[in-house]
């Protein structure tokens, strides 16, 4: 198998997209042969995938643990683990395996081949989590925390900012409801700017108060940012107290 120059060649250009090069080319082999080329080419005795799949998926759950632990220190244990849920997904990686054309490079039996495989977003996240198992088998935890984040730094920063705006509204929406509060009501006040560059300016209101205000690229936007405001600026507080 690695005698194989075809092989050995779009390994090189795998290589060249990820940024690593395999001190030992049976590990990132092992990382891109699905269970279904090893099942019919058994002389070859090959081994699938599937295991080196399992330990990737491990190193990335610490690497992306310990990134957030570190960065985020005013998130709740709770709120760590649905940060993380939201970065190591299926859409996520299977983002990060288009962006280095890694279906391409995957070996895969002929009915797989045949009925989509390489585009398949489960198969795509699998052979995503192989490569980071195989790095970290190759040159260990520092070459892969260093591939990780290449392939997904902005990926957890947007994250990160979903996440945020997200719990800004949850936040106020659970402060209302701890009191005789219960009508929470979001109103565009100003578009300024350009169609192409708009700026939107709500306010949040609870039961007819002001209480936040919030300027975003879009509605959403604007409206996480007033519910943040409503929260960091104590007037919700007020209403509390009515």
């Amino acid at each position: 198998m690695l005698n194989d120059d075809k092989l050995l060649a779009n390994i090189s250009k795998l290589e060249s997209v990820i940024g690593y090069t395999f001190k030992d080319k049976s590990n990132i082999i092992l990382a891109l042969t699905h269970s279904s080329f090893a099942n019919e080419n058994k002389a070859l005795k090959l081994y699938n995938n599937e295991r080196i799949e399992f330990l990737g998926d491990a190193v990335l759950n610490v690497v992306i643990s310990e990134y957030i632990y570190n960065n985020y220190k005013d998130l709740s244990e709770g709120e760590l683990t649905k940060l993380r849920v939201n970065i190591v997904c299926e859409s996520s990686l299977m983002k990060c395996a288009n962006k280095i054309g890694l279906g391409k490079f995957l070996l895969l039996g002929k009915g797989e081949e045949a009925s989509g495989g390489r585009e398949r977003a489960s198969m795509l996240c699998d052979v995503f989590e192989a490569v980071i198992g195989a790095i970290y088998l190759d040159g260990g935890m520092e070459s892969a925390k260093a591939f990780i984040f290449r392939q997904m730094k902005s990926l957890i920063e947007n994250s990160v900012k979903v996440f945020s705006f997200a719990d800004y509204k949850t936040r106020l929406q659970e402060i209302v409801q701890k009191s005789t509060a219960t009508k929470i009501r979001y109103v565009v006040v100003e578009e300024k700017g350009p169609d192409h560059d708009k700026v939107f300016v709500i306010n949040v209101k609870v039961n007819n108060k002001v209480v936040g205000v919030g300027e975003g690229k879009s509605k959403k936007e604007a409206e996480q940012n007033a519910a943040k405001d409503a929260i960091e600026s104590g007037l919700i507080n007020e209403i509390q107290g009515d």
